[in-house]
């Protein structure tokens, strides 16, 4: 009887530790970085600079407080500059900014400033 249940203990420890082994394996398996890379997919988002939606723009470069923006008098808009180094040398020059424009902030995201 003590050998039945020694024999029966050893193939239970046997099956358990393989159990075990295999749940931790799967684990390892699922938090490599190609496994986690794939769980946090996000949608792409669009890129405010991409090309295909660029628009061009004309106006004045004038100063608003400590900002350079485009004054639009034909539209009666101004348009937030985020590039305000390419628009400093364009200071009360009027000009065609090529760029993405963010309506949410009325900001142009500039690709290009362009004398008229």
């Amino acid at each position: 009887m003590k050998k039945v249940v020694t024999a029966s203990a050893v193939v239970f420890a046997l099956a358990l530790s393989t159990f075990l082994l295999s749940a931790l394996a799967n684990t390892q398996e699922q938090s490599t970085p190609t496994a986690m890379a794939q769980d946090q997919s996000a949608p792409p988002q669009a890129n405010p600079a991409d090309p295909a939606d660029s628009k061009t723009f004309t106006g004045k470069i004038v100063k608003s407080g400590d900002k350079l923006v485009l004054s639009d008098a034909t539209e009666k808009k101004v348009y937030q500059l985020d590039d305000q180094i390419k628009a400093k040398e364009f200071l009360n020059k009027n000009v065609k900014v090529t760029g993405n424009l963010d309506g949410s902030t009325s900001t142009i995201h500039v690709s290009s400033i362009d004398p008229v």
